[in-house]
């Protein structure tokens, strides 16, 4: 798009079905490259990506020519088709339906960097859930609780 200029930041963040531990260590890396991959592809820039476990927090820097429910949906379901392909786990791979996208602004994007490659530190501490609804609560997001991700307790 021509004359169109733009600065939007945003954390996607999404969880495996039933909030099962699938994504090993293994194979996070690979990932993380096969996502990137689909990222640029739709034409976005990936400024960080790391999956836990249970979940994933993605920072990309947005182009207006998407929708961010677009790119998520090829984000899940070419990940989701490459884990199958791959045969990382036994039976079907699914991400939840739904995802969080919080934006941020240029100051803050190191800052948002370091906390999504510190992920296993910070979970340490307290739970994907507990860091769910911070983020929720922090982005002044109203939401109803049934339509939250499965929660493993």
């Amino acid at each position: 798009m021509p004359n169109t200029y733009s600065q939007i930041y945003i954390q996607i963040v999404f969880a495996v079905r039933g909030r099962q531990n699938l994504i090993s260590k293994h194979h996070r890396e690979e990932l993380h490259q096969y996502i990137t991959g689909i990222v640029q592809k739709r034409g976005q820039k990936m400024l960080s990506i790391f999956a836990m476990p249970d979940h994933i927090h993605i920072l990309v820097g947005l182009k207006p020519g998407i929708a961010i429910s677009d790119l998520v949906r090829d984000i899940k379901a070419g990940s989701s088709k490459f884990i199958n392909d791959n045969r990382w786990i036994r039976g079907k791979f699914h991400w939840q339906e739904g995802f969080g996208a919080f934006s941020y602004s240029l100051s803050q994007i190191d800052r948002v960097i370091k906390y999504i490659q510190n992920q296993e530190e910070h979970h340490g501490k307290r739970s994907f859930k507990e860091e769910y609804l911070d983020f929720l609560e922090k982005f002044k997001i109203e939401y109803d609780t049934k339509y939250l991700f499965d929660w493993i307790e």
